[in-house]
Formats: structure tokens, sequence, C-alpha cells
């Protein structure tokens, strides 16, 4: 098995921005478009004249967009093809994650702020601050901050995915979100029913086939067992043998020191590979998705550029995939 995809203990290091190199400042702010989701998880219907207070205050002027939701990506591309500085995105995951992709390495700086329900991405680069208060600061004391992903099946990821029948979980919350609670219980009930029938099998950088309850990915950004000198992706082979295992396991991911948890194998990895006997069950950036039952699982170095304040110290929890 190749060094990098040793099992290991890792210690604790400094949070990695994303790609091997330090953040940088801002660059004049002339251009600057903004795309909110009125309708997401804590933007609210007042969005609008929030944010042509904070940009009066200040002092920088912006094109500012509420569309429909069905609208929404495509307003998005409308203001990256307008070649502004800035990008900014108050909505939910799904758009962060979208806006992320769209912009690319070649496009506009990205400022996913918080404006959903779970926000992975814009907590990782703005911590606990409301999307408000994330919009101050970043303009004040905005740094350029290169940002690695992660892709599996062709779907780019920033924060972390999750693999395996632990994700139909995702879907359940998604009918919670949508106030459609007979269908969170009834996906909440096949959730329950599918744990612990079919296990995930896995292969990192082309190593032996290994089997797992469920594979968790963590990019550089969330990752504490990076080294800054060599960010890859962390793989998280969660398998535990039953319910009380799995209960030991929840309990741990909240108090912390889950990686020395005995259900619990870590590898380091740039490609993995990733099969199921039937379509995999997955959420990547806190978005549910269904993959093909095989796939593939990548390393992007460089993958887009966010405008974030310096980041918030790092602690030993990990962003939750489902």
């Amino acid at each position: 098995m190749p060094a990098t995809t040793l099992p290991y203990r890792p210690t604790p290091t400094r949070r990695n921005s994303g790609v091997d190199k330090g953040d940088q400042p801002a660059p004049r702010l002339d251009r600057i478009e903004v795309v909110a989701n009125p309708l997401s998880g804590s933007v609210g219907p007042d969005a609008r004249e929030k944010i042509e207070a904070i940009l009066a205050e200040a002092g920088v002027t912006a094109r500012i967009e509420t569309p429909e939701s069905a609208q929404i990506n495509a307003t998005i591309r409308a203001a990256i093809d307008r070649k502004p500085d800035l990008l900014v995105i108050i909505a939910g995951d799904g758009t962060a994650r979208c806006a992320a992709e769209m912009a690319g390495l070649d496009g506009p700086l990205v400022a996913p702020l918080p404006g959903g329900t779970m926000n992975m991405l814009p907590r990782a680069l703005y911590g606990e601050r409301d999307w408000a208060t994330a919009l101050k600061d970043t303009l004040a004391d905005g740094r350029i901050r290169p940002v690695s992903g992660g892709e599996v099946g062709g779907h780019r990821f920033y924060v972390g995915a999750l693999l395996g029948s632990p994700a139909l979980w995702a879907l359940a919350r998604e009918a919670v979100r949508e106030r459609r609670f007979h269908l969170a219980f009834r996906r909440a009930r096949r959730a329950a029913r599918k744990a612990f029938s079919g296990r995930l099998r896995f292969s990192i950088e082309g190593g032996p086939l290994q089997k797992a309850e469920a594979l968790q990915i963590m990019c550089p950004l969330v990752s504490r067992a990076m080294n800054d000198d060599e960010p890859l992706l962390e793989a998280v082979a969660l398998d535990p043998a039953s319910a009380a295992e799995a209960f030991r396991l929840g309990i741990r991911t909240l108090t912390g020191g889950w990686r020395r948890d005995p259900a619990v194998e870590v590898f380091r990895c740039k490609r993995a590979h990733a099969w199921a006997s039937g379509t995999i069950a997955a959420s990547i950036d806190g978005e549910p998705i269904r993959l093909p039952r095989h796939v593939e699982i990548r390393y992007h170095a460089e993958a887009f550029r966010a405008l974030a304040p310096p980041p918030p110290a790092p602690d030993d929890t990990p962003t939750p995939m489902g």
C-alpha cells in the first residue's frame, strides 16, 4: 500500500487554508455582483435593504440580484459572465457550491456567505458569523484565500462528501427543511432500515479493496489532519459493527477524539474509488445526491479563490457531512 494511504493518528496542526499558499490581500473591488436568495434558510425578505445598507457603509456599490430559486443558477452564470472582481453569494449550501464551481480559478473572487441552514462552506470560511456580519468583515478586511477541493463522480465539493447509507439521513433532513414531514418520516425510516444492510467497497490510491459502512472525504479547508506542506484529501472509513458502536462513534463525533475510535480508519489521498451493489447514497457539501454504483474521487489542489477575513480558530469537531 502506498505510503500516503497508511492509516495514521494525526497530531494537531494549524488549519490549512485549502492549498499550499498563504492568504493574499484583497485587490481593488470596483465591480461587485451580489446574488441573494431571500427564500433561503437565514437570508430573509429584507435582504436587499440590508445589503444596500452594508455596501453604503463600506463605501462600495454593487449590482444586487434576488432571483426566484429556479433562476438562481442562471443568475449566477450571468453575473460571472459580466466579469466582476467579486461575486457575493447569500444562499444555501447547494448554491454556494455551484457558484464556487462556476467561478473556478479563472473567474472572480467568491464570497459564499451563510444564507442556508447547514452553511458548510460558509462556516469553513467565515466561522459562526451571520451573513450580514460576514459581508461587513469581508469588505473591511477580506483576504484572498485559494481553496482546494475534491470531486466525486464528476461533482465538485470544497468541504466534504459522505458516501454510503448514513448519507440517506441527509434526504430526511432536506424533507424537514421543505416542511414535508410525512416524506421526512418515510425517508428517516428508510435510512434506519438501510443501516448496516450493504457495505461500501473502496480503494485508496489503487490499494487493496476494503469495506466500510461509509466513507467520509474531508477537504483541507476543514481537515486538521493535513500537513501544510502537503495538503491532501482526508478519507475516513467509518465501519461500526453494530448500532451500539455507531452510537459510541456519534458521541465521540460530538465531543472530539473521533479519529481515535476503533471503528474509524483514516487515510490521506489524492485519488480513490468507491463501489456499491447499487447507486451510492451521498451527501456533498451538505447536499444529498445519488451517485452511480462506481465512482472516482479526485483531489484538486486549486479549485477557486474565496474572499474572507482571516480564518477562525480551528477546533477538533468535524463538520457533519450528512
